[in-house]
Parts: structure tokens; sequence; C-alpha cells
């Protein structure tokens, strides 16, 4: 029990000398690390400021201009390229449509130029290349096939077999593509011209018109030649006498309506009907009823 105890407290103890073999040096290094990198941005710093604070040398100065120079000789080509690419789309896009009229126009010429195109050479071009490989693919296959039966050596067959496959592929679409240009060709020899018709303009000489009518004066409106009632100065001086003893009229009688007390309002009485108390029963009335006197009016009307 105790050995076991000892030979696990070594292989703790070995696990953990060889994690600081591992870990100490890695620290040390991770420090060097830092310190290096301290001093370099110390560095940095002090080369910056001594740059900031000193005059800057022709050295410098040419060096920068040069840079400048190159940076902008490298934009003016990029905008030199960026024009030409545009020119180029502008006549490609022109001279597909001047195909296009010329084919609505001339049907045989547009099937002659498009079959004399730069892309049915180049179309012709390839398909010459891509037989070439083919061939030569083809002989490669043979070679390999005797390579096959005399060393048993197979990649050079399997090689010429794939470029025999892909220019066979190749060679199908360019044979595709010449056939859709003779059938467009074709349909162009064959589409009528089209012929437009120039609409003569007919100029109609101005005729002038006779009126048969004569326009009737209309008479003046009456407003128009009535007199304009002058108007004397002490007119208008009495006008504006009035006007203004007509405004103080109305402000002194409004005032004198604020300065009034406040009217009291009279409430009209109400009379009491006479049937308003019928049914009620007085009880004071009925509590000091004398009874004798009653009783002595009932003997008098009985003996009367």
């Amino acid at each position: 029990m105790g050995a076991d105890g000892f030979g696990s407290s070594m292989i703790i103890a070995a696990a953990a000398l060889l994690w600081l073999v591992y870990l100490v040096p890695t620290w040390l290094r991770r420090r060097e690390y830092l310190a290096t990198e301290r001093n370099a941005i110390r560095l940095q710093q002090t080369l910056r400021i001594m740059a900031e604070t000193a005059e800057v040398p022709t050295e410098v100065r040419a060096e920068f201009s040069a840079r400048s120079a190159a940076q902008q000789e490298r934009l003016l080509k990029k905008e030199m390229e960026r024009q030409a690419a545009v020119v180029s789309a502008q006549d490609a896009a022109a001279a597909r449509a001047a195909s296009r009229r010329l084919a609505e126009s001339q049907p045989a010429i547009a099937a002659d130029i498009a079959l004399s195109s730069s892309s049915s050479r180049r179309l012709r071009r390839s398909r010459a290349i891509t037989s070439l490989i083919l061939f030569a693919s083809l002989a490669a296959v043979g070679v390999g096939v005797a390579q096959l039966l005399t060393t048993g050596a197979w990649p050079l067959l399997a090689g010429g077999g794939l470029v025999s496959a892909g220019s066979l592929v190749m060679l199908g679409q360019m044979a595709a593509v010449g056939r859709a240009r003779l059938e467009l060709a074709r349909s162009i020899r064959s589409r009528p011209p089209v012929v437009q018709r120039v609409r003569r303009q007919v100029v109609i000489p101005a005729v002038p018109v006779r009126s048969t009518w004569t326009p009737v004066p209309v008479p003046k409106p009456l407003y128009a030649t009535m007199p304009v009632a002058e108007r004397s100065l002490a007119a208008s001086l009495e006008a504006a006498a009035e006007l203004r003893q007509a405004a103080a009229d109305a402000e002194r009688a409004l005032r004198e309506a604020h300065q009034e007390p406040e009217v009291t309002p009279i409430r009209a009485t109400s009379t009491p009907s006479r049937f308003s108390r019928m049914g009620i029963i007085d009880e004071q009335q009925a509590a000091t009823t004398d009874i004798d006197a009653v009783l002595r009016r009932r003997r008098t009307a009985a003996a009367g």
C-alpha cells in the first residue's frame, strides 16, 4: 500500500516537473517578447516626436513627392483604363445597333458580315486548335494502350482519354454555336428588306377667310359716363366731425352703462291655489275645538 502511494506521488511530481519544464521557458519567452515590444513602442514614440520637432530633410521630401507622383500616375492609369472600357462598351453598343439596322435594311449584307465577323473567325480558330488537341490526345491514347499492354502503365492512357473526352465536348458546343449562326444568317437572308416610307409633307397654302359678320359697337356703361360728384372741403370736414361726435357719444354711453348699479330682477309672487290644502287636516285646530260650543249650536238649531 505504501509502495503504491509512493509511486503515485512520483508520477504527480514528474508531471509537475514536466509542466514546469514546459511553462518556465514559455513564460521567459513571453516576458522577453513583451519587453522587446515595449522598447520598440518607446523607440517609435521617440522617433515620432523627433520627426515632428525636427525639420523634414530634402531627401524625405523628394521621396514623398516621388511617392505622390507614382500614386497619381496609378490613379491616372486606372482612370484611363476605365474611360477606355467605357469607350469600348459604347463602340460595341453602337456596332450592335448598326448591325441591327443593317439586318433590317440589307439582310444579305448583314448575313455576310455575320459570317465573316471576328467572332466567327475566333470560333473557327478555336475549332482548329481543339481538333489538333483531339488528334494529339488520340495519339496519346494509342501510345497509352501500347504501354498498358507491354509494361502495364496506365496514366498516359487515362490522361489521353480525359483530354479526348473534353475535346469532343468542346467540339460539340462549337458545332452547335456554328449551326446557330448559320441558321441566323439564313433567316437574315430570307428576311425581306425593310423599306422605310418617307412621308411627304404637303404644304397647303393659307386661304384668307372672309368674314360675313360686321362687329357692332357696344355702348359704354352708364357708370363710365356719369359725372363724379365733387365734394367740397367743408362738407368733408363736417362729415369727419359728425363721425368723431358719434364715436364720442357711443363711448360715453358705454361708460355710463358700466357705471350704473346692477339691476336686481323682480320675481313675481306666486298666488297660492285654493285647492293646494285640500284634504289636509289642521292638527292644532282639531285639538282646540270647543265641544260645549258645538253642542250649544246644535241645541239652538234644534230649538229654533
